[in-house]
């Protein structure tokens, strides 16, 4: 009796120790962007903080390309265990539908939403629009004169454009640039306005070489509380480029679980609220489940307005 009941111990041991001992190696956080952006500061912040919680260093990784395309099908083709991540965002839609891979957002399981990013739409220091309503009445005005500048055709500021006009009813003319191009483009005058995340113009804004005139988030940011948002300047739009962090479909509920609880805290401390803030970024949390059911719903918008533009593939 005594022989058969250590059995049953053991075995039950033996059942439950790997996820118990989770994470007994260290972790890897794919970025698909390149280093020193927004998104791989970010991500380098949360993994160094999320790391200490876990008990195992979180290593990022930059894997660049097709929109995105290439780091997710890097992530996807490796084991599901919780190990190796990635720091996803709208780009999961954007590349799918644009034809840049064959995964959707259901070939990940979501650990947590992290942040969000609002556009910010920037024109030159001495432009002589005051607001956005002057910028947009003057492009109703005009038809098509008014050109913007985004990060690419298909990228997630081209689409909040895109939104843009359809909720004002003006005739934009969309010029895409990389994200550098399109700022000092504006500095030359080869353009009207910039469409940007507020990270990459943090550093004209501050020079004060431009202004900003909206952001498209729900409420302003603190690293700019002067700038109203597009709904207060009447303009019913709210867009922002979430980022999160997601493992391969099918990675046992018990690593998702204690992966959640690393991120979701380092997130939520004040130290990285601090960070994202001088980002340009919001602290915005959604566990596990409620980031899968946003995804969902979020991919059905851009499918919708990539459908308008031509770029829908899938």
């Amino acid at each position: 009796m005594r022989r058969a009941l250590a059995l049953a111990v053991l075995v039950l041991l033996a059942a439950v120790a790997p996820a118990a001992a989770f994470p007994d190696k260290p972790l890897e956080l794919t970025v698909l962007f390149g280093a020193g952006s927004a998104a791989d500061l970010l991500a380098r912040k949360l993994a160094d903080l999320a790391g200490r919680d876990l008990g195992q260093p979180v290593a990022v990784v930059n894997r660049t390309g097709a929109g995105g395309a290439l780091g997710y099908t890097y992530v996807k083709s490796q084991p599901a265990d919780g190990y190796a991540l990635v720091w996803n965002s709208n780009s999961v839609s954007t590349a799918y539908h644009a034809g840049n891979m064959k995964l959707d957002y259901s070939a990940f399981a979501g650990v947590a939403a992290l942040t969000s990013e609002p556009v910010s739409l920037a024109v030159k220091a001495d432009a002589p629009w005051r607001d956005i309503r002057e910028l947009l009445a003057h492009a109703k005005a005009q038809p098509g004169q008014v050109r913007l500048g985004n990060s690419g055709r298909g990228s997630f500021t081209h689409l909040v454009a895109v939104a843009l006009e359809n909720r004002a009813g003006a005739k934009l003319t969309h010029v895409p640039f990389g994200r550098e191009l399109a700022v000092t483009t504006v500095l030359g005058d080869k353009i009207e306005a910039s469409v940007q995340l507020p990270a990459e113009i943090m550093a004209q804004i501050t020079s004060r070489q431009v202004r900003v005139l909206a952001v498209s988030g729900d409420k302003r940011l603190a690293s700019l509380p002067d700038v109203p948002t597009l709904k207060e300047a009447g303009i019913d739009l709210t867009m922002t480029l979430w980022r999160g962090v997601a493992a391969p479909k099918g990675t046992p509920q018990a690593a998702i679980a204690r992966l959640e609880r690393a991120f979701t805290q380092a997130a939520q401390s004040a130290e990285f609220r601090d960070f994202a803030t001088r980002m340009g970024a919001v602290v915005d949390v959604r566990g596990a489940q409620d980031f899968d059911a946003f995804i969902a719903r979020d991919d059905r918008e851009l499918a919708a307005l990539m459908e308008q533009i031509g770029l829908r593939k899938q």
